[in-house]
């Protein structure tokens, strides 16, 4: 049994469970917002770890209108993200507009929904042209929101995490080439700052990015985080294409101009997060993630 929201209205996050999601959630508890997540399970550990942490839950998903709108009634603003990994592009723009026609009919505060960097660029990349057509559909539908757009998140390297106990960082990256990337705490320390006033980034589309290190210095702090040598290999892109064709575009974008956010202007203009630098986030995150298991 959940608790009774207090008399200040929540702040809805869906994908809580998620990596970026709840990162949002996280830095809302930390600074005394109350929060409602969303949860397709709340049964499941992620889950029962958000209602102990002091997140009230609702339960629902992207694609059942009905949950979102009942999830969003009587929020004061709400955190939004979808995802074309799980049934592709398409379905992507659907949850956008499930979301979307939902916070309408809650009559919602504010909407802050999380693209990518990037995303209106016209890249031709699947999964960025999927979160470009919910931007618009978001700046059509009339809604008090803001666009935060993340880039390559830190966190994408412990997909390799065997390969990284092994001493070895793979990307389809030369090893000089920088690669603009973002801590997920700064990106919920980022979304939290918005919803402490929305009104000052309101129909504002903002980029994220916490360093641009190298594959070469992403290696470094990795061996000296971990303590032992981790080496940089490039994927070569003919492996990528064999793989995923979405993938494949989104490194050859990345391989060339890339990401575009202006680091300097979001560490000056906005201190109060901590635009943790890779070498930072691999001593705090990377290495317990990366340590072996207690025997």
């Amino acid at each position: 049994m959940t608790t009774p929201e207090t008399t200040v209205p929540p702040v809805l996050v869906l994908g809580a469970t998620g990596g970026q999601g709840g990162a949002v959630a996280a830095a809302l508890i930390r600074a005394g917002r109350p929060v409602r997540a969303l949860v397709r399970d709340p049964a499941a550990p992620a889950a029962r770890r958000l209602a102990a942490a002091g997140a009230r839950l609702a339960t629902g998903d992207f694609t059942d209108p009905g949950a979102l709108s009942a999830a969003m009634r009587g929020a004061a603003a709400a955190f939004a993200l979808t995802t074309p990994f799980e049934s592709g592009p398409e379905a992507e723009l659907e949850q956008g507009r499930a979301i979307i026609e939902a916070a309408a009919a809650a009559r919602l505060g504010h909407l802050v929904f999380s693209s990518v960097a990037g995303a209106t660029q016209d890249t031709g990349i699947p999964h960025f042209e999927s979160k470009a057509a919910v931007e618009r559909v978001l700046a059509a539908s009339g809604l008090p929101h803001t666009v935060v757009a993340p880039t390559y998140f830190y966190d994408n390297a412990l997909g390799g995490a065997d390969r990284l106990r092994r001493g070895v960082l793979d990307l389809p990256l030369p090893a000089d080439h920088q690669l603009q990337q973002l801590d997920r705490t700064d990106l919920g320390s980022f979304v939290e700052l918005v919803l402490r006033d929305p009104a000052a980034f309101a129909g504002r589309r903002i980029e994220l990015a916490s360093d641009a290190p190298t594959p070469a210095q992403m290696s470094q702090a990795l061996s000296a985080a971990l303590g032992r040598p981790v080496r940089f290999d490039e994927v070569p892109m003919s492996v990528v294409r064999q793989g995923s064709p979405d993938m494949a575009a989104m490194w050859g974008f990345l391989r060339g101009r890339g990401y575009q956010a202006d680091i300097g202007a979001l560490h000056r203009d906005y201190p109060e997060v901590a635009w943790s630098s890779f070498r930072a986030w691999a001593q705090r995150a990377a290495a317990p993630a990366l340590a072996p298991p207690a025997a």
